[in-house]
């Protein structure tokens, strides 16, 4: 789910997604015990870290990028896939063996991995010593102190009620022009391959007016792009306990476009189900909501589709791809594709494929079925596609995202871009690395001094599947 793609590649697997790391960094706070954070998975949980960061430097600790230096150190878990969970597991027990030089060290596991493994992280493998699920991160400081006082500490209460909203996140690793800005948490959907209901609770959203004044606040700080996150974000609904008005996501996106027309929106992850009409007519509105939509769709098949509870089958979801692009026609489409779903023949792959053709994405986060524990898909369904023939069909699809990736830039060429400036390219600090309203990495020289956080008119002169390369003009 994570959209701030690398400029590296914008087609990225699932291992590069869930191997991401997240420190935090000093910030001038001052304390006498140094916290270290590292996220993993989606933007939901990089948006956590940065809540946890906050009520940790409120209750006195300070942040460290030196996982040596740290009192307190901190991993934010992804469960989607057993990848994930492997990759965590090694994590920890590199983090457990720290305290053979510190014994007063504390480690912690944060988020969706939370609840399942608990007793197991716990007591039986004794890799931490705190455990806090996504809705207890206030009682963060309460915890500490009972592992403090020579216990282990779990809190991994699901709230119906818990948004945050109070609660104004340090931003860490920020480039000072990009921000997360949670506005609902959970999941209704029950996607029968997907563990995020059990691990994040139930939809709840967030007061818009505190989105509204996060924004603004964001901007008068010298951020030009906000990213609005939910698991839904278009099924956001909030009831005005004043006035009983309900504001829909459409209409919150339009409040947020209001902020200033020079603070871009962009908002992760739609549900095809919930995109309405409103909300493209809204994004075709304003100038400052991007024209980029991530649209998962997971397969192309409509049996397959129905064994996920997806609640829509290929025709329908081809039908809101012609429809987006009619409203919103230079908009650009990204997916999620799960191959090897519990008995997908090879026929139904084909389905995904050309599903994939028809809607000429722009790039896709791509997967092979991983079973998690406690799902319906895992209670119901046999995990029978063999992993070699999951990789085959999964490097089939790599293979096709590339190919339309790299048609969809090609087209882009001779074309001229509003871009907001980040920072230097990565591969080269004689280039500007940006993004345009797509959500494409474009990178051009770097013949004028700092630029990070203006926007610039960029001629596109060439193209790679990953990145558009160009001149300021």
């Amino acid at each position: 789910m994570r959209q701030d793609f690398p400029e590296t590649g914008q087609i990225l697997l699932a291992e590069e997604r869930q191997g991401e790391a997240f420190q935090a960094l000093d910030t001038g706070i001052q304390g006498t015990r140094k916290f270290y954070i590292e996220s993993y998975g989606c933007q939901m949980n990089f948006s956590d870290s940065e809540i946890v960061a906050s009520i940790l430097s409120e209750n006195g600790l300070s942040p460290t990028k030196d996982v040596l230096m740290a009192d307190l150190l901190l991993l934010n878990t992804c469960s989607i896939r057993e990848k994930a969970e492997e990759t965590i597991r090694k994590r920890l027990k590199e983090f457990r063996s720290l305290k053979k030089n510190n014994p007063e060290l504390i480690v912690g596991l944060l988020g969706c991995m939370a609840e399942r493994l608990k007793d197991k992280l716990l007591e039986e493998e004794k890799l931490v010593d705190l455990v806090v699920g996504p809705d207890a991160y206030r009682e963060l400081p309460n915890l500490i102190q009972t592992v403090d006082e020579g216990f282990k500490a779990v809190n991994v209460f699901l709230s119906r009620e818990e948004t945050y909203s109070d609660i104004a996140p340090m931003r860490l690793d920020s480039n000072g022009v990009s921000a997360f800005i949670s506005i609902m948490r959970g999941c209704d959907n029950m996607c029968s391959f997907c563990v995020v209901p059990f691990t994040r609770g139930r939809e709840r959203s967030r007061n818009a007016y505190t989105i509204v004044a996060e924004a603004k606040q964001l901007f008068e700080q010298g951020y030009r792009e906000v990213t609005l996150l939910g698991q839904n974000v278009d099924s956001y609904k909030w009831q005005n306990p004043e006035t009983s008005d309900v504001i829909s996501f459409a209409g919150l996106l339009e409040m947020v476009a209001l902020v200033h027309p020079d603070l871009r929106i962009r908002f992760s992850t739609s549900h095809p189900k919930d995109i309405t009409v409103q909300v493209l007519t809204t994004i075709a509105k304003y100038e400052n909501i991007c024209n980029y939509i991530h649209l998962p769709c997971q397969s192309g098949n409509s049996r397959i589709l129905k064994l996920m509870n997806r609640t829509y089958d290929r025709e329908w979801y081809m039908q809101k791809i012609e429809e987006i692009y009619s409203i919103i026609p230079d908009c650009a489409v990204s997916s999620d594709m799960i191959t090897g779903f519990c008995s997908e023949s090879d026929e139904e792959h084909q389905d995904t494929l050309s599903l994939m053709k028809f809607s000429k994405f722009s790039m896709s986060y791509m997967f092979f079925y991983s079973e998690r524990p406690g799902t319906l898909a895992a209670k119901k369904y046999e995990d029978d596609i063999p992993l070699e023939i999951k990789k085959r069909r999964l490097n089939e699809i790599i293979a096709l995202q590339n190919q339309l990736s790299s048609i969809h830039n090609k087209q882009d060429v001779g074309k001229k871009f509003k871009v907001l400036v980040e920072g230097k390219s990565k591969k080269s600090d004689e280039m500007w690395k940006g993004r345009n309203s797509q959500n494409k990495v474009i990178v051009f020289p770097a013949d004028q001094d700092n630029l990070v956080g203006k926007y610039v008119t960029v001629e596109i002169t060439d193209s790679t599947s990953a990145t558009l390369i160009g001149r300021r003009v």
